[in-house]
């Protein structure tokens, strides 16, 4: 059982609901902003800052805007030269209002540069897991002119938000040794004008030498039955149904019909960039996120209609996966399910591949891979950690909480190494049909067998210099023995599987645990806990969490 993540903050009155006009983005308004808007560089907020995603922002706030755009790609640029990386540069976009000009922009630079770029052909738009594995299979074999890429997404973020993040040649989302120097340099360029961007025309850069406009569908697509059994789902028969909420992975769902002969309905064929066909997330906001309830309203009430469903965000990293029994599965709850589904039927996956997980993933996961003989890689939160296992073969499943995910291809080779929404959905179908049981009545069975999890998160407020100090916490900050009537048997600042610090602190019981890390963009601390002991125990857990940690930070 999972509380909604906006226990204890107020549930929007409109969350759920159709969202009205009023909440529509002005795109006129929102793409002036971005080419005539001036970032100022004395306010924090419009610098360039690379977080766990890239770097976000929204041209209303001044914190995307051309000046951005240009000084993070010239950066990058200054980065593959220092780095001697001069293979292709793979450039997708999704389908948010600023990812189009921010592509021009970004292309203007490279083409000035002299790198050769691959964009999606027809001006189409991309998903994040394509161009990682466009990376990933020219790379494969080579030494060196190695390949990278882009991908200009803010992901679930609101219709008014942008954001730019970049993959190096192992094809995942860049470590903090590389966006920490990309963001210098480009706060560098910002701050002296953007003077060392270099720049051509577009009309210039898109007839370049050096740009490229390939079909980065069908090679994806054809690619797929070496990840999930698709001629399994085929033979199954099954009523399948897809929202692809508006982004970039609509256009490959007619050519995966085409290809493997399936008939998954698409229930939303629109692409709009105010996302008006959306409703309202749980804070009152336009947000495409496929493991809200309240954004995915319109799937779950087709839940009957279908064997089953399945939707992702924008850039399709991200997934939500509806069935009849359970409605919109809780990411946690499917990601136990699908790492219990692959590790009993993957056999060419090498034995010692790890599962990977985040320090705020259900414990229900550890529990699974227990049971199937397999290490878990427990990691701070952030898809990164995952890049270099899924590379080398040594973690063979890298799942977050966040409902992101990805996993080794049939024969224990890597498939991506950033997450990928589209073959969880597909992994969700082969499920199905190869066991008769829809992921939802998959996951009883393991509540049956385990006992059911009992997980929330919540918000409560910190200070900057608190969200400091709790980045800084040691084991020994905590004084008590026991949490919610047990013996703690872990108090961890550092990820068990990497010793990676977790920016926080997490402490563990036989039946429990709870973890704190500050936000990075508000004056909060969220607390994510779980119990296998009922919700008076979990009530129990969040009460005796806040104090601990209150106390730890005066």
């Amino acid at each position: 059982m999972v509380r909604d993540t906006g226990a204890a903050n107020a549930i929007a009155p409109l969350a759920g609901q159709p969202a009205p006009a009023s909440m529509i983005v002005d795109l006129a308004r929102l793409e002036r902003e971005y080419y005539e808007r001036t970032p100022d560089v004395d306010d924090p907020t419009q610098l360039v800052s690379f977080g766990t995603s890239g770097h976000r922002g929204s041209s209303f706030r001044g914190s995307f805007t051309e000046a951005h755009i240009a000084a993070i790609t010239q950066a990058i640029c200054d980065y593959r030269r220092g780095q001697r990386i001069d293979g292709p540069l793979y450039m997708g976009k999704d389908t948010h209002a600023l990812s189009e000009p921010a592509q021009r922009t970004a292309l203007e630079v490279l083409a000035a540069n002299g790198v050769e770029t691959i964009i999606q052909r027809d001006g189409g738009v991309t998903p994040t897991p394509v161009i990682s594995r466009a990376i990933l299979v020219y790379n494969r074999g080579r030494l060196q002119h190695l390949a990278d890429g882009i991908v200009i997404t803010p992901s679930h973020n609101p219709p008014a938000d942008g954001g730019f993040k970049y993959n190096p040649p192992n094809g995942g989302p860049a470590d903090t040794d590389v966006t920490g120097w990309v963001q210098r340099r480009a706060n560098l360029l910002l701050r002296k004008g953007n003077a060392g961007v270099k720049r051509v025309p577009f009309a210039a850069a898109i007839k370049a030498t050096t740009t490229h406009e390939a079909d980065l569908v069908l090679p994806y697509v054809e690619d797929l039955k070496h990840v999930v059994d698709m001629d399994a789902i085929r033979a199954s028969g099954l009523a399948l149904g897809v929202d692809p909420l508006g982004g970039a992975a609509l256009p490959y769902w007619e050519p995966i019909n085409a290809i493997y002969k399936l008939h998954i309905a698409v229930v939303n064929p629109t692409i709009d960039p105010t996302f008006s066909f959306m409703t309202v997330d749980h804070d009152g906001k336009i947000r495409m996120d496929p493991s809200s309830p309240y954004a995915m309203a319109r799937l779950v009430g087709l839940k009957d209609r279908y064997r089953l469903a399945f939707a992702n965000d924008p850039d399709a990293d991200r997934h939500g996966i509806v069935t009849p029994s359970a409605g919109l599965m809780k990411p946690n709850d499917y990601l136990a399910v699908a790492i219990d589904y692959l590790l009993a039927n993957r056999p060419e996956w090498p034995a010692d591949g790890a599962v990977g997980k985040t320090l705020v993933s259900s414990s229900m996961i550890d529990q699974v891979a227990r049971r199937r003989g397999r290490r878990v890689y427990e990691v701070p939160v952030g898809f990164k950690w995952f890049v270099q296992g899924l590379f080398d073969r040594s973690v063979c499943f890298g799942g977050e909480e966040s409902a992101g995910a990805s996993f080794s291809r049939r024969d224990g080779t890597v498939w991506t190494t950033d997450k990928d929404g589209p073959i969880m959905d597909l992994l969700a179908a082969e499920i199905t049909a190869r066991s008769g049981k829809e992921p939802g009545e998959h996951y009883r069975t393991l509540t049956a067998e385990f006992g059911t999890p009992y997980y929330t998160r919540i918000d409560a407020p910190a200070t900057p210099e608190q969200k400091v100090r709790l980045r800084q916490l040691s084991p020994e900050s905590v004084r008590e023995s026991r949490l919610a009537g047990e013996p703690i048997v872990a108090k961890l600042t550092r990820a068990p599987g990497n010793n990676e610090p977790i920016g926080g602190l997490k402490v563990v019981t036989a039946a429990g645990w709870f973890a704190a890390r500050p936000s990075g963009t508000e004056n909060i601390y969220k607390i994510y806990a779980e119990s296998f002991s009922g919700e008076t125990h979990l009530d129990a857990i969040v009460r005796e969490a806040q104090a601990m940690v209150d106390a730890a930070l005066r």
